[in-house]
């Protein structure tokens, strides 16, 4: 199976390339840099490969929630790519993939959504491995942040910006916190492997970020009411 990903949701994008089983993967650090450097990075892992783009089974990309920005960067990539080729598109979220990362059986996945908000999701392992969600993702204050019964590992960027509002809503049901992974194109592309066997890719037309919240900055009277300057 052949699918090229693209993970640009976080300021720590990277792209991959999933070829009978091997990953390989180039980092790109810095949001400014992902628009330069996404096709340039895809087409280097192509050649890495010896492969053509009509030889991919899927494009994927991870879909959000994250920078709005760096989302529609990924998907009108992954779009592109899938028309020229004839082939489906797989819109991961950014926090499954986050949550495959840790390995962990039970996942709470947290990251910071600027504007005094985090994006979170729980998840729990299916027997293939792969994280399925508890609920809904969703946007929210961190101290309006629920956590699902039983005992938890967290992983996610607002457990670094809100620790002490985080430690407040879980109440010592972590069973340890790792606040420095991002979501990375590798864990999309594994995802999307099962989407491709599942036959649940979406034709490109269809593919669309998941935003969650369609804010993209405060006004000036919720930074003054938040206590932040006008």
């Amino acid at each position: 199976m052949n699918i090229l990903s693209i993970e640009t949701a976080t300021e720590h994008g990277s792209v991959a390339l999933l070829h009978d089983g091997e990953l390989l993967v180039r980092r790109v650090h810095g949001a400014a840099r992902h628009s330069e450097a996404v096709l340039r990075d895809l087409r280097a892992l192509l050649a890495e490969a010896g492969l053509a783009i009509s030889a991919l089974d899927a494009v994927a990309f991870g879909a959000g929630p994250g920078a709005f920005t760096g989302l529609r960067l990924a998907c009108g990539v992954a779009q592109g790519i899938a028309l020229g080729a004839g082939i489906g598109v797989a819109a991961v979220g950014s926090l499954q993939a986050l949550a495959l990362q840790t390995g962990a059986p039970r996942v709470l996945v947290a990251t910071d959504a600027r504007m005094g908000e985090i994006y979170h999701a729980a998840f729990v392992a299916a027997p293939d491995g792969v994280p399925q969600p508890v609920g809904d993702t969703r946007c929210s204050p961190p101290l309006a942040l629920e956590l699902p019964a039983g005992d938890w590992l967290a992983t996610g960027s607002a457990f670094r910006a809100w620790p002490e509002e985080l430690e407040a809503c879980t109440a010592g049901r972590l069973l340890g916190c790792l606040p420095d992974l991002h979501p990375r194109a590798e864990e999309v592309a594994r995802l999307a492997a099962h989407l491709v066997a599942r036959g649940e890719l979406r034709t490109p037309e269809f593919a669309a970020p998941l935003y969650v919240r369609d804010k993209v900055a405060l006004t000036t009277a919720e930074r003054l009411a938040r206590g932040g300057r006008a």
